[in-house]
C-alpha cells in the first residue's frame, strides 16, 4: 500500500494540528458563533467570513506569527479549537507567545489538551522555538488549567497587561522551555 502524507503537522490519537487556510472561513467562522458565550469575556475570535479572512491572513502571511486548527480526526478534521503563537521572536530570544480557544463542541472533551500538546512539540521541533509563553485572566480557570496541564509554569503577573474588551485586563504569566518539555 502506497504511503500517503498526512495532512496535518502533527497527530495525536484523536486531534491533528494544521494551519489556517483561507478555506476555512465558512466552518471557523460558524463555530465561533456558536462558541461565543464560551469564549467570552476572555476572547473574540471572528465570528464573519471576512474577519475570518483578515484573522487568518495575518497568521498565514507574517513572519512573526503561526496559526494552527486542531481538528478531530474522527469527525472528519472537523475544527475543534486554534492555537495561535504570536510575535515570534528569532535570534537570542527564540520566543512565541501563544493564545487559544477551544469550539463549544469541543469543549471539556481534552482535544484542546491533546492539540495544545502538539503544537508545543512542533514550536520546539521544527520552528526551532526555546521558550512559549501565555498570558492569561487570573479568572479564566480552564485555560490555567489547560497551560498547566501541558507543563506551564506559573511565572508571574502582568497587571492592566492587555485591552480586551473595553479595558486593560490584568494577566497571569505561564511559560515552558524547550529544557523543561524535555525533563517533564
Amino acid at each position: 500500500m502506497p504511503h500517503t502524507a498526512s495532512r496535518y503537522l502533527a497527530e495525536g490519537p484523536r486531534v491533528g494540528v494544521r494551519h489556517f487556510t483561507y478555506g476555512d472561513a465558512a466552518e471557523f467562522s460558524a463555530r465561533a458563533r456558536e462558541s461565543k458565550a464560551l469564549h467570552q469575556p476572555w476572547l473574540f475570535p471572528p465570528v464573519s467570513a471576512d474577519a475570518y479572512t483578515a484573522y487568518a491572513g495575518r497568521l498565514i502571511e507574517d513572519r512573526t506569527k503561526a496559526g494552527f486548527l486542531v481538528c478531530e480526526k474522527d469527525r472528519d478534521g472537523a475544527i475543534a479549537g486554534f492555537v495561535n503563537i504570536n510575535n515570534i521572536v528569532e535570534g537570542g530570544f527564540q520566543c512565541g507567545a501563544l493564545g487559544y480557544g477551544a469550539f463549544a463542541h469541543a469543549a471539556g472533551r481534552g482535544l484542546m489538551r491533546e492539540g495544545l500538546d502538539l503544537v508545543v512539540g512542533h514550536a520546539f521541533g521544527p520552528m526551532r522555538l526555546h521558550r512559549l509563553e501565555i498570558n492569561v485572566q487570573p479568572q479564566n480557570s480552564a485555560s490555567i488549567a489547560l497551560a498547566r496541564s501541558c507543563g506551564f509554569r506559573l511565572e508571574g503577573f502582568s497587571p492592566k497587561m492587555l485591552y480586551i474588551d473595553g479595558d486593560w485586563r490584568d494577566h497571569e504569566r505561564w511559560a515552558i522551555t524547550a529544557e523543561m518539555r524535555a525533563s517533564g
